[in-house]
């Protein structure tokens, strides 16, 4: 018999984490046997179950106890991690260990080291001399650089939710709806952006990133962006040349893609303002440029250059012109992207399926992360493919953009309020 003990701990009921083991072993055809099963009973009690693991031979307990790695499972007396060399450029070797976005430690030579820079589908390359390891994505990778292989030496740890009542995360710990209280859900949401906030004012470290795309703007939220930038709630801005485009469109003519956004009504000739536009932004050089020359005077992208806060535009087959500010090459603005929400505490991203999921494939899990979109299979969509820690908030974009500024606004003056009235 090819078996196996593994171990979990921690909150394995409330986080699904014991049943997505057992599911894990029986969709690929093994079998268990549960040895020890100890259930927390407070809320702040961890739970414990110790499984035997059984597989038809020795690579298909191999091929179960990665993917139950993956989730969390723990392998007690576990032995050091094995590597191998690349044997070229951008070619892995056989059996490697492909990550997922969780944190991360490997065993070398009887020590815990932690993987940095956490991220799904890459791998782990280890530094002897510098006893440290990190994530590369395929590409990154050079001829010589030790990789990991096999799941022998790795310990992954998903990110818990919190239990405490009136925890935003708590609060959201189910199926994504359309109709559950937006304005609940909304406050929520505006307390932890306010203490972000004032964490970063602080320390200068964290943040909030945001991810967006142009139905920002043609829903109207385009001004609410703009005052949540001015207000000091975003440290970075993920998106498309469709959104800087239309923000601009909608500075300079009042339309996005043509349609007036105070009457919902098309304008004449309204088709050709995001080329217009374009074409002014492309005249001055670059969006900084048409701010300090006085062409754009507000919006999103007027804020971004006027409160510092870095934008990464990543281009796209559909793009017209684009704009000088956007990157068209897809692998350097992938490692824009990332560089922009290592760090970030929060990421809020909104109505846009595919910068979504391409975000949530850059960051750890362990960076709290709101999908706002009209339709709940962009959330659903984004969960599946990796990002498990996003919560979804299913609505109008514009609306939600809005009424999470007038909270914002509440929530400040109430607290200075506070001080006042403590001086």
């Amino acid at each position: 018999m090819f078996a196996r003990e593994i171990e979990l701990r921690g909150h394995i009921i409330d986080n699904l984490i014991l049943p997505k083991a057992f599911d894990t072993i029986l969709e690929l055809d093994g079998d268990y046997k549960v040895l020890e099963f100890d259930i927390g009973k407070r809320k702040t009690d961890p739970s414990y179950a110790k499984l035997l693991v059984i597989g038809k031979n020795q690579a298909h307990l191999d091929r179960i106890l990665e993917e139950l790695q993956n989730i969390g499972a723990e392998i007690p007396e576990i032995e050091n991690v094995e590597i191998k060399p690349a044997e070229q450029d951008k070619v892995l070797p056989d059996g490697f260990y492909s990550t997922t976005n969780h944190p991360t430690y490997i065993k070398y030579n009887n020590e815990w080291i932690e993987v940095e820079k956490p991220k799904m589908d890459a791998v782990i390359v280890v530094y002897p001399n510098e006893k440290r390891a990190e994530t590369k994505v395929m590409r990154d990778i050079k001829k010589g650089d030790l990789i990991v292989v096999g799941h022998k030496g790795i310990r992954v740890m998903p990110p818990e939710r919190p239990r405490e009542k009136g925890e935003l995360f708590e609060f959201m710990n189910s199926e994504v709806s359309a109709e559950k209280p937006k304005q609940a859900i909304i406050r929520k949401i505006a307390k932890e952006m306010y203490q972000i906030r004032e964490e970063y004012k602080k320390t200068g470290k964290g943040g909030i990133a945001i991810v967006a795309g142009p139905a920002v703007i043609h829903t109207g939220g385009g001004p609410a962006l703009a005052k949540l930038i001015r207000m000091g709630y975003i440290q970075a801005l993920l998106a498309g040349n469709a959104l800087a485009t239309h923000d601009m469109e909608s500075v300079l003519y009042g339309t996005s893609l043509g349609v007036n956004i105070k009457t919902g009504k098309p304008v004449l000739g309204g088709h050709k303002h995001h080329i217009y536009a374009i074409n002014t932004i492309m005249r001055a050089g670059s969006i900084k440029n048409a701010v300090e020359q006085g062409i754009l005077k507000s919006g999103i992208m007027y804020e971004c250059v006027k409160n510092n806060v870095p934008y990464v535009l990543a281009g796209s087959i559909r793009d017209d012109g684009p704009l000088p500010d956007v990157i068209p090459n897809i692998i350097d603005a992938q490692n824009k992207m990332r560089e922009a929400i290592l760090d970030k505490k929060m990421v809020i991203m909104m109505a846009t399926l595919l910068h979504s999921i391409a975000t949530g494939n850059l960051m750890p899990s362990y960076i709290k992360t709101v999908c706002v979109d009209i339709n709940s299979d962009t959330v659903t969509k984004l969960m599946d493919r990796g990002t498990s820690q996003a919560i979804g908030v299913v609505t109008d974009v514009g609306v939600f953009i809005t009424l999470l500024v007038e909270e914002l606004e509440r929530m400040e003056m109430e607290n200075n309020n506070g001080n006042d009235n403590n001086q």
